[in-house]
């Protein structure tokens, strides 16, 4: 049966990025015959360009229709001074909370091949592979009440909610402690339960829910000593699950580690497996059509897409394995070049990667 993969371009370098990973996904869904269909759509600031909303009623029905999504990046300055309800983000949040995406899966993985490039010394990272679990669709950045008001002294002051349920606690527990049951299993839990509430019941439910999952060591850190940690030493860790806040911060400190944020894919995933792949990294308009953006974060992250929502296995393997063999070939775009300061382009990478898997 074939399958349908709505494609989000988006705004900034995410049609270049993600011009390279549809050309990876022709490539292997012609070698594997895995029947995959594709459209397209708009989301960001080009949907409010196009339609006047960064997430348009068509857009949604069709992510709603696929079988998964994949996206490539949303915003830039152009839109800043928009009101906050209508800027391009809000079209991202409205994906994921019109979708029930609740688990964001952030691997951070170092190729051998890049150790020189992270921030930290070879020593420190190399063999680096952990997994961040962050809740999605909950806590402060879709809490409310939430806003900007004016006190009666005529100052004006910002607030927002954090909040967390048990029942969104335990769903992303569940993520968690299944993902580390397939890998070390080991799970550190990153909270803030010293000062805040919320995470003292985040705490407790990771606790009761432990006791169902005996083969994985939970641990529990402070999110401003876990930024540490991953600093200090990396490898300590194995699975991490925190809250969208906690973990939108600590999964970007994470990417700096394997050499660059370009490297870095994710899944956004629903109860039911579906799931809306995109880069960790951001529009970048500075080098928005330039042709020099690192797309092998939105090619893994077809990857992915292939693993967890479309049972391909062996396509994604695949994909995985190209990427590796690319960067042995030496080949690397700039944000990884390193001291030698040669790169390739973004059409370069991603046609190396397309060549690599048609050979093989």
């Amino acid at each position: 049966m074939a399958k349908q993969v709505l494609i989000l371009p988006g705004d900034g370098i995410g049609p270049e990025i993600v011009a390279q990973a549809r050309n990876v996904l022709d490539v292997v869904n012609n070698k594997f015959s895995l029947g995959l269909t594709f459209t397209e759509g708009l989301v960001g600031g080009a949907a409010i360009d196009a339609t006047g909303v960064p997430l348009p009623e068509e857009t949604l029905a069709a992510a709603k229709a696929a079988d998964a999504i994949l996206l490539g990046a949303v915003g830039g300055p152009k839109w800043d001074k928009l009101d906050m309800a209508i800027r391009p983000e809000k079209g991202l949040l409205g994906l994921r909370s019109g979708l029930e995406l609740f688990a964001n899966l952030r691997p951070a993985i170092l190729y051998p091949q890049l150790a020189e490039a992270s921030s930290l010394r070879p020593e420190v990272v190399s063999g680096l592979d952990i997994l961040i679990v962050r809740e999605l669709t909950g806590g402060i950045y879709f809490g409310k009440p939430r806003g900007v008001r004016t006190l009666e002294n005529g100052e004006r002051e910002g607030y927002n909610t954090y909040v967390y349920s048990e029942s969104e606690i335990r769903r992303i527990g569940r993520v968690a402690f299944e993902a580390a049951q397939k890998r070390n299993k080991r799970l550190c839990s990153v909270d803030k339960a010293n000062v805040l509430e919320v995470t003292v019941l985040w705490r407790e439910v990771m606790d009761e829910l432990a006791k169902e999952y005996p083969d994985v060591e939970l641990s529990h850190m402070y999110v401003d000593n876990a930024a540490m940690q991953l600093v200090r030493a990396p490898k300590q860790f194995d699975v991490i699950v925190t809250g969208n806040m906690f973990g939108d911060i600590l999964s970007d400190e994470a990417a700096m580690l394997t050499g660059s944020i370009g490297m870095l894919p994710s899944a956004s995933l629903n109860a039911a497996g579906k799931g809306m792949y995109e880069p960790c990294h951001g529009s970048a308009p500075d080098i928005a059509g330039q042709n020099m953006a690192n797309p092998l974060a939105t090619i893994l992250s077809a990857a992915m897409m292939l693993r967890y929502s479309l049972a391909a296995e062996d396509a994604a393997a695949a994909i995985e394995q190209a990427v590796s063999d690319v960067l042995d070939q030496g080949l690397r775009t700039r944000d990884i070049a390193g001291s030698s300061g040669e790169s390739v382009s973004t059409q370069a990478m991603g046609e190396a990667v397309a060549r690599v898997l048609a050979d093989r």
